[in-house]
This record gives structure tokens, C-alpha cells and sequence, in this order.
């Protein structure tokens, strides 16, 4: 059974801090933080915006654009780590909105749960309703599967430089017009890791970035081998000698805490990949430099890190590889146009692998690329840890989908934050009806309950 992609909607909001102003106010260089993270904006919630009611307008989005009534909709999840409760699920506040417009209990049949598993939840989410769809139980009905958070870091931190906020959602069923999973490929990795995790009550993430940035290259390698075993196996690809899988995906998305890290990982899956092929010697020979080995190559993460003397030349041989055009064509070929949104937006947790591929079929196409029948590839990651890596291939009617995304304009005007409105937003200075700008056609967030019978009790309206 064809199951895939039929539609991707995205709500992004308004309000963002220009990642040079924000260097500066930190005292960094603006130029070296952009080619370090590659991040010119970061998009910020204004105070009466929440991950729940991003969500609910991105799912309104793909319901007024697909031309859907309630009664199609037959699952509806929400993956996110920004969640509002630690009993009532995400779902059942967007369904609660949505039924401001499509009437009460218009999603009474509709089942779904809120997924965790930091950036990776979504497919797994993704992953279960497509499962949902090929064993005939939807009746013929599709599923909404919703990302969305807010990534927010400390004042201060290294991680503060990576933060940003959104929803997408994708509308999953079995007549897709944008992309078909390719069946029994999908393949995961998993470990219980603590790299970055965020404890009961604290609002803001413990991280431990270099461990996680090379953690999250383990697992989606990992992940990739179990995919490429299973892709050989069930005949999806067949290798030449000298070939690689990387060959027969012609696009690539990854997880996207910034989107300089795509580039890392996919230098890192590549040298994976063409370490054993012949191709690999004539690129080392270009280079004048062998590729180090750390001096305990079975080790630990952490003896790695450790070892100092591995990765300053490590990092040296990373940046030499960078430049060879072989990685150049591959890069500009199968994961530039991924990255071009996450620049304009920053981190979005759960949403930020779905955002590089709703950049590169954007920036794709116009392009003028002909995506019909492409093999798109994801590196999913997510904390704690897990990767999925999985494949799907552009379907015939992309087109019609493609042709209307502009970014810029679903955005709509945006509106730069001063570093004093920024710091009050996120200490949590101003209330949710202190907000900046002014909503129209949107859910937003109108009161969170504090008297003790109903304390967190949250309220939402659709703003006119």
C-alpha cells in the first residue's frame, strides 16, 4: 500500500531576534557565530503563543488547505518536548481549538496521543500512523501528525545561540501527492544516554553539546547501517562495486539543532560510507592528510572527547574534507536547500528535520529541479537517545503541493525583538495578555489558571 506525505503546512511565529544584534549583546563575533551555527534569525513566541496553539494553527492551515472536514481525520498526534503537562496530552488541546471553529465534538472519533522522545518523536509518530494506514485500519481516513516546540535555553549558555520556535504539520495517508515512504526500510538505533534531557519542573535542558553533537553522528550511523541491510535485502537498492546507498538517495534532510550541523553530519555519514570504496584513496591523496584514529578506537564517547591530541586533527581533517569537491557536489546536491530555512527560523526540537525537508522542496523546485520520483532520505535524532533513519520517494503530484510554498509569505511581516523584549519574553516577565503584536486569523493563548481547584487550566480562543 502507498502511504507517504499528502500536504505540510507550517506556522512560524511572527516575532524574532536577529542573530547578529543577539552576538553582539553576548559579546561574540557576529560573523564567526553565523559560520560556526550557520543561524542569521531565530523565530520567538510572543507571550500569548504556547507549543499547543502553534500547533492547532498549523493543523487549521493544513485543514483549510487540503479541504478537509473533521470526519477525514481519523488520527491526530502531537510530538513535542515543550509539553504543557505531565498527564493531559497536546493532542486534546489542539482538538479542543480546532473544535472552536468545526463545532464541539466535530473530533470526538478522532484518536491520538502526544509522543516524546526529544526531536526524534515525530516519526516515530510519523511512523506509527503510516503503520496505522497499511494494516487497513483507518477506513480510509488520513492522519494529522503535528510537530511543535519551542527551543529554549538559559541565559547566557551556549545553547542560547540555538534556540528558535514552530509547528508543522503533515497530513499521512494512503494516496499521498507529495512523497511515498519506501516499506519495511525504516530503521532505528536507540540508547539510554544523558546528553541532553530536561528534569521535571526545570524549564530549560541540561546539555552536554560536543557529547550530544557526536552522539546523535553515532546513532544515525548506526541507524543507517540497520537501513542499509534492510534496503539491500528487500532488493530497494542494488550496490555496484564501488558504491554506496548515499548514491541512491538523491536528497538528504537531518536533524537540525542548527543548521551547520546537517553539514557535520553528512561529512561524518560520508566518510562512514566512502572510507572502504576506491573513491575514498584519490580524496585522501588530494588532501595530503590521513584520516586520524583516535588513539582508542573502541573507546567510549567520552575518551574520545578526551583525547585532545585525535581531535584537534580530527577537526583539521573535517574542515580540508569539507572544501574537496567531492563533498562540495554531494553537499550542494543532496543537502543545501534543507538547510536555507532552518537559517531563517533556528532550532525547532521535534520540528526541525520536517522544516529541512519542507525547505528543499521549496528551494528545490524553484530550482527549477524535477523532483518526481527522487529518493529523499531523513536522519531523524532525537536525545536520551535515539535515531530513525528512513526514505521516501517524491510522488507525481508534488507539483500542486510545491508550487504554492513561499516561505517568507506563510511567515507573513516579521517583527524584530529588541535583547530587552527578548529578555523579558523569556524570563516569563509578562503575562499572556502582554503581548507584542497583534493576532488575526490564529488560536492564541489567553489565561493559564493559578487558583488552586483549576491551577493550570489553560485557555484558548481563535482571534478573528
Amino acid at each position: 500500500m502507498a502511504v507517504g506525505i499528502d500536504d505540510i503546512a507550517l506556522y512560524i511565529p511572527r516575532l524574532f531576534v536577529d542573530a547578529r544584534d543577539f552576538a553582539k549583546a553576548r559579546g561574540m563575533d557576529p560573523d564567526k557565530l553565523q559560520r560556526g551555527l550557520g543561524i542569521s534569525k531565530m523565530a520567538m513566541v510572543d507571550t500569548n503563543q504556547d507549543p499547543a496553539c502553534m500547533a492547532a494553527n498549523a493543523c487549521l492551515r493544513i485543514m483549510e488547505r487540503s479541504k478537509l472536514a473533521p470526519k477525514d481525520v481519523g488520527r491526530l498526534y502531537v510530538a513535542t518536548e515543550s509539553s504543557l503537562d505531565e498527564s493531559k496530552a497536546m493532542n486534546s488541546y489542539v482538538i479542543g481549538m480546532l473544535e472552536q471553529i468545526y463545532g464541539d465534538d466535530s473530533f470526538g472519533h478522532c484518536g491520538g496521543i502526544e509522543c516524546k522522545f526529544a526531536c526524534v518523536s515525530g516519526s516515530y509518530a510519523l511512523y506509527d500512523n503510516s503503520n496505522w494506514i497499511r494494516a487497513g485500519e483507518s477506513g480510509g481516513k488520513s492522519a494529522i501528525v503535528v510537530v511543535s516546540d519551542i527551543a529554549k535555553y538559559d541565559l547566557g549558555s551556549s545553547g542560547e545561540y540555538t534556540q528558535g520556535a514552530g509547528a508543522i504539520a503533515m497530513l499521512v495517508n494512503d494516496n499521498p501527492r507529495i512523497m511515498q515512504f519506501d516499506p519495511k526500510v525504516t530503521s532505528t538505533s536507540i540508547k539510554n544516554e544523558y546528553d541532553f534531557y530536561r528534569p521535571f519542573g526545570k524549564e530549560t535542558p541540561i546539555v552536554h553539546g560536543q557529547y550530544s553533537n557526536l552522539l546523535y553522528m553515532i546513532q544515525v550511523k548506526k541507524a543507517l547501517m540497520s537501513y542499509k541491510e534492510k534496503a539491500l535485502s528487500t532488493g530497494l537498492m542494488k550496490l555496484k562495486e564501488g558504491e554506496t546507498i548515499l548514491d541512491y538517495i538523491d536528497f538528504l534532510n537531518m536533524h537540525l539543532p542548527y543548521s551547520n550541523m546537517g553539514k557535520k553530519a553528512l561529512s561524518y555519514l560520508i566518510r562512514h560510507e566512502w572510507r572502504k570504496l576506491p573513491r575514498w584513496k584519490k580524496i585522501i591523496e588530494k588532501m595530503g592528510m590521513e584520516e586520524p584514529i583516535p588513539k582508542d578506537p573502541r573507546g567510549t564517547i567520552e575518551s574520545v572527547l578526551a583525547d585532545s591530541e585525535f581531535m584537534a586533527k580530527d577537526h583539521e581533517f573535517t574542515k580540508k574534507f569539507a572544501k574537496t569537491e567531492e563533498f562540495q557536489d554531494v553537499y550542494e546536491q543532496k543537502l543545501a536547500s534543507s538547510l536555507i530555512a532552518s537559517q531563517m527560523i533556528g532550532n525547532l526540537y521535534t520540528a526541525s528535520l520536517y522544516l529541512g525537508f519542507r525547505s528543499c522542496l521549496e528551494f528545490e523546485f524553484q530550482k527549477g529541479t524535477d523532483l518526481e520520483g527522487k529518493r529523499v532520505g531523513f536522519g531523524s535524532y532525537g536525545s536520551g537517545s535515539s535515531a530513525m533513519v528512513f526514505s521516501g520517494v517524491i510522488a507525481p503530484e508534488y507539483k500542486e503541493i510545491v508550487k504554492d510554498m513561499n516561505l517568507e509569505s506563510e511567515m507573513g511581516n516579521r517583527i524584530k525583538l529588541s535583547l530587552e523584549e527578548y529578555e523579558e519574553i523569556h524570563e516569563n516577565k509578562r503575562g499572556p495578555n502582554e503581548n507584542l503584536l497583534d493576532s488575526k486569523k490564529e488560536f492564541v493563548l489567553v489565561d493559564v489558571e493559578s487558583s488552586p481547584e483549576i491551577k493550570g487550566q489553560r485557555k484558548y480562543i481563535y482571534k478573528e
